[in-house]
């Protein structure tokens, strides 16, 4: 169960040289600025664009390019959802689901057909079900909200009965509102479809939120690749080296409507982590995104603190010092194999002399953790 690529393609100033391999389940995101190369992958991917010869592609266990092959677009079983859905607008959003049915017949898709993860083919009144469409399928696209409207195109691309799902920037055209209102679809979508998805965005919240694992790009290239902890971890990744630097903890949510409009959580070692009250939903566990420079550092437990997260740790390694006098610090976080980054000062490193092995304590403002 692998998805593997090695392309290569040119245009004009830009060029794509990417390798990688990554698990043919789960949600794989790929992160990078603009013009990194996220969108232009994921075309070469799904056949609409061409790359150089020699290249290699396989969707666990059958290829799509490579040993002579070359299977065209529309053969490829690519389920395909772009930051504008592309709804058709004479058709109903059941007209819109169906005509994906009809899609689904004339290219021939079957349960049987080898690299269909699923095992079955979606059923439509499932996917209707699953992205909660049911009070709008006799509806015309203009009348939905972009929220809305973005969930039509993802239950489409599903009911092709895609052996991947690409996804890119699927909730950059949303306002806040209806960002917030998909999110939970695609939670839902994702622990239940069991289709591989990569998934292109520059958004660091829905990286943290919805994948399991992680390609950085940058300048055409994939520069590093993992599991989302183990990547957003590292001290020496694209990532690290700017503002938006951020570790992702699991937690347990032990209460939602704790003291003074807190949440209270708990880590995979126990510790007590006090979030903003959580309101969308009633989640049992959650993802914090922690911002490395939301992170401070103790050489001993803070006693008499306003900041109510405390987090014992071993400074795993530190980064060299940057231009502007400023240091990584990865944490392994005590009694867990999970990885925290804090950005300090070139200074409050000398004069804490910190090192690797060292113990130390991490505090983390409630206000700063972004689930």
């Amino acid at each position: 169960m692998t998805i593997r690529a090695s392309v290569s393609l040119s245009r004009g100033d830009f060029t794509l040289q990417a390798q990688f391999e990554v698990p043919g389940q789960g949600v794989t995101a790929v992160f990078g600025r603009s013009g990194s190369g996220k969108s232009t992958l994921l075309r070469t991917l799904a056949g609409l664009e061409t790359p150089q010869p020699g290249g290699a592609i396989s969707v666990n266990g059958v290829t799509w390019l490579g040993q002579g092959i070359n299977v065209p677009v529309h053969q490829r079983r690519v389920g395909y959802v772009f930051q504008e859905p592309g709804l058709f607008p004479h058709l109903s959003v059941r007209g819109n689901l169906e005509y994906a049915l009809k899609r689904r017949v004339g290219r021939g898709a079957s349960a049987a057909e080898p690299g269909n993860v699923q095992g079955a083919e979606p059923a439509i009144d499932e996917v209707i079900a699953l992205l909660g469409l049911e009070s709008f399928l006799g509806r015309n696209p203009a009348t939905l909200s972009g929220g809305e409207k973005q969930r039509v195109a993802i239950a489409r691309a599903l009911l092709s009965s895609p052996a991947l799902l690409l996804m890119d920037e699927p909730l950059a055209a949303l306002d806040l509102h209806s960002k917030e209102e998909i999110l939970p679809f695609l939670d839902r979508l994702f622990a239940s479809a069991g289709i591989p998805v990569l998934y292109v965005s520059h958004a660091p919240d829905e990286v943290a939120r919805l994948a399991d694992h992680l390609l950085l790009m940058e300048e055409g290239t994939v520069l590093a690749q993992g599991p989302l902890a183990e990547v957003l971890g590292r001290v020496d990744s694209p990532l690290a080296r700017t503002d938006e630097a951020f570790s992702v903890i699991h937690c347990d949510i032990v209460e939602h409507d704790g003291p003074c409009h807190l949440s209270v959580l708990s880590t995979a070692a126990g510790d007590r982590v006090y979030v903003p009250r959580i309101t969308a939903g009633q989640r049992q566990n959650i993802r914090l995104r922690i911002n490395a420079r939301d992170v401070s550092l103790c050489s001993q437990r803070p006693v008499g603190s306003s900041i109510l997260n405390i987090l014992q740790a071993t400074i795993v390694q530190l980064s060299a010092p940057d231009k502007k006098g400023q240091q990584l610090v990865q944490l392994r976080l005590a009694r867990s194999d999970e990885l925290l980054l804090a950005r300090i000062s070139e200074y409050s490193c000398q004069q804490m002399g910190l090192v690797a092995g060292m113990s130390i304590y991490c505090q983390i403002k409630a206000i700063a953790l972004l689930c």
